[in-house]
């Protein structure tokens, strides 16, 4: 019986992705993805029927991935990160009916980048898109509101686009009412990929400029210090 994964496939670098990932992949007669996650994949593609869509296909995609598996293929349907989180698991398991669904866990940008910044989110944290294309801008400022004032780590997605430039300084004039100016904060672009650039500012000195959709920020709480150019969120260990 055909089966259909949906896979995260980490944040892009091949060494990101997990064993299950690679060899669900391998394994599959079609690969269903958004053109540049494909890319990705590199030559584990290699003899795949491969179906890509542009950018705002996601329903499209979720439904070509489904009609492959009832023609008999296995299918593996691609998201970025963990296809749990702002992926592919949501709609597929609401529009699939009769079939095998098996979601298969990616690493997230929030990790990936974590690493590469240090210890940024050793304690809670809330995970937060200002994308408002499928969630109202209010709803948005709430969550963040809410966030910042219970002195959460913040992982801001999709921060900058060239039709929302001014929704991340929106977003850190609220998170400002509840944070000191030097809160650190880490910015990283391309994490997880050959030519990732991070930086390491404050809450106050942020060049928005340089944000876009490729990047992910990492806001620490009250605790959250930087040493040795590294980000730390301390847990409460006792340190001596």
């Amino acid at each position: 019986m055909s089966k259909l994964f949906v896979v995260g496939i980490g944040p892009g670098g091949r060494e990101n992705m997990t064993l299950k990932a690679v060899d669900v992949i391998k394994k599959c007669d079609v690969i269903v993805g958004y053109t540049p996650y494909i890319e990705y994949l590199g030559d584990l593609t290699d003899g795949k029927e491969l179906i890509s869509t542009g950018m705002k296909g996601e329903i499209e995609r979720c439904k070509l991935a489904i009609e492959q598996v009832k023609i008999g293929k296995n299918t593996a349907i691609i998201s970025t990160g963990d296809a749990g989180l702002y992926g592919m698991a949501g709609p597929i398991l609401e529009l699939a009916e009769d079939i095998d669904v098996e979601v298969v866990p990616g690493v997230t940008a929030t990790f990936s980048a974590a690493s590469e910044l240090g210890s940024p989110i050793m304690h809670d944290y809330a995970s937060i898109s200002l994308s408002d294309l499928l969630t109202p801008w209010e709803i948005i400022e709430k969550r963040l509101d809410k966030a910042a004032e219970a002195d959460f780590v913040i992982t801001i997605y999709n921060p900058r686009s060239r039709g929302r430039k001014t929704h991340l300084e929106k977003a850190i004039e609220i998170i400002s009412r509840y944070r000191d100016k030097n809160t650190p904060i880490g910015i990283v672009r391309n994490s997880g990929r050959a030519n990732t650039e991070l930086v390491i500012t404050t809450l106050d000195s942020i060049d928005f400029d340089s944000v876009d959709m490729l990047s992910v920020l990492i806001i620490g709480n009250s605790n959250t210090y930087v040493k040795n150019n590294k980000i730390i969120t301390p847990r409460g260990y006792e340190i001596k």
